[in-house]
């Protein structure tokens, strides 16, 4: 039995606003727009990870603050950390973790996204 990813799902109680960010900031592109039982969902291509961004009434509950138990992240890669850095930079994106070598050929930062979702960012070289 082979298990492959199929989607990333995301609630938002405004899923244009977050999809808006994922394309203006990181790149994303929309593929769709429909309902799913009477909420619009987004769905985007993100990196080559399909996306759902669904809507959400807005009192519904935030996800604590990390760390906490189930997914605590979405890491993308990126060829030139510096690079991202400067452009997410300019875009007014926040940082949550400042860029740093995490071990040898692997750079790490952590944004922060819209509805308190963290991104971490990985460029990745030859050790």
């Amino acid at each position: 039995m082979q298990f492959l990813c199929d989607h990333l799902h995301l609630r938002s109680p405004d899923p244009e606003t977050a999809a808006a960010f994922y394309v203006s900031r990181l790149r994303a592109r929309i593929t769709g727009r429909t309902e799913n039982q009477g909420a619009l969902r987004v769905i985007l291509d993100l990196g080559g990870l399909v996306t759902f961004i669904e809507a959400v009434p807005a009192d519904t509950v935030m996800a604590p603050q990390a760390p906490f138990v189930g997914i605590e992240h979405v890491g993308l890669r990126v060829a030139d950390m510096d690079a991202a850095v400067a452009e997410l930079r300019a875009n007014g994106v926040r940082f949550l973790v400042e860029p740093r070598q995490a071990r040898p050929g692997v750079k790490i930062a952590f944004i922060e996204g819209p509805d308190g979702v963290r991104i971490e960012l990985l460029e990745r070289t030859a050790a």
